[in-house]
């Protein structure tokens, strides 16, 4: 080989390599920080709830204060839900009494009551006589003996205007009352439905004390977890010293303490669902007794399976937010000298 072609071989440019050692191993590193990574944090998990489940008086007192400060708001929330799918049923059977003026007959009643029908956002239209309506009045007060008395009926005639499913909200009934109130025939209107707009206030309120309570019973459960976690932390204090001292960072001594606060809110949440779901079993065959006595089908609502999930991870966020709040400032006080 000529001196030439030895030159031109040296500083011929080299093919470049796909997977240089370097980038291999800084795959291979990063794959192996993270593989460590979350086998660490699944033995963390693990071992914090086996130390749980080693002290089961303990966690079971604690599970059971949280679950009852969850449940509650959860329970009020799970009645405002049935009180609310029973006021939705009477709010679909709302009424227009039409009494109407003494002049009026029967007959012309009656052509009414056929023209009024045919509206648009009406179902049924009942027409009671003064007959009938003297009638029913005899048999529900008693007082037979003085109506007997009585020169003349003095009861009118009464249409009794169902509206339909999709006028039956408050604002179309009323639109539908200030446009009967112009018939010539009619003297008095009386809408049926005002007790359930009382109720739905009512309602509201109590849906807003809900909230307001759940945000009371929420800081309640935060100082739980929390002062749990603090006792936690004074019982591994030797234990906490010695990892500082051979290098553990405040983020991996802080690491079984916060999984420790998210079982205790993760227990108390399922525990929770447990009293809400078993106290709605005990008192479903009641309710279904008493609403059979009214003709009706109704039956309690429980917690779906959104409430269910929303309510269990509910109660992890607040434990995992009471160690948080705690774990940081008592690992700054435990410092090796």
């Amino acid at each position: 080989m000529t001196k030439k072609r030895r030159l031109g071989a040296l500083t011929a440019p080299k093919p470049a390599r796909r997977d240089a050692p370097g980038a291999r191993m800084r795959k291979q590193g990063l794959r192996d920080r993270l593989a460590s990574y979350r086998s660490h944090h699944r033995q963390v998990a693990l071992d914090s709830l086996k130390r749980m489940t080693g002290r089961p008086a303990t966690t079971l007192m604690t599970w059971l204060v949280i679950a009852i400060a969850l449940a509650l708001p959860a329970g009020l929330h799970v009645g405002l839900k049935n009180v609310e799918a029973l006021s939705g049923g009477w709010e679909g059977a709302a009424r227009l009494s039409l009494f109407l003026k003494a002049g009026v007959s029967g007959p012309q009643a009656q052509e009414l009551a056929q023209t009024l029908s045919a509206k648009s956002g009406i179902a049924k239209v009942d027409y009671v006589s003064p007959e009938q309506a003297l009638e029913e009045f005899r048999q529900s007060s008693g007082f037979g003996e003085v109506l007997d008395e009585l020169d003349a009926n003095p009861l009118p005639g009464v249409l009794i205007i169902s509206p339909t499913f999709d006028h039956s909200s408050a604002e179309a009934v009323a639109a539908l009352e200030k446009d009967f109130s112009q018939l010539s025939e009619v003297d008095l209107i009386k809408l049926d439905m005002e007790w359930i707009q009382r109720l739905n206030s009512i309602t509201e309120l109590l849906g807003r004390m809900t909230l307001a309570l759940a945000a009371m019973l929420g800081m309640g459960v935060l100082l739980i977890v929390g002062n749990t976690i603090k006792l936690a932390i004074e019982s591994r204090r030797a234990e906490i010293l010695v990892v500082k001292l051979v290098g553990g960072t405040n983020a991996f001594v802080r690491r079984p303490f916060l999984y420790t606060g998210l079982w205790y809110g993760l227990g108390g949440g399922l525990l929770a669902w447990i009293l809400v779901q078993g106290s709605l079993v005990w008192l479903s065959g009641p309710v279904s007794h008493l609403s059979a006595l009214y003709g009706s089908q109704f039956s309690l609502l429980g917690l779906g399976f959104i409430d269910s999930i929303l309510m269990w991870a509910f109660g992890a966020l607040l434990g995992l937010g009471g160690a948080w709040l705690v774990v940081g400032r008592e690992l700054k006080l435990i410092e090796p000298r």
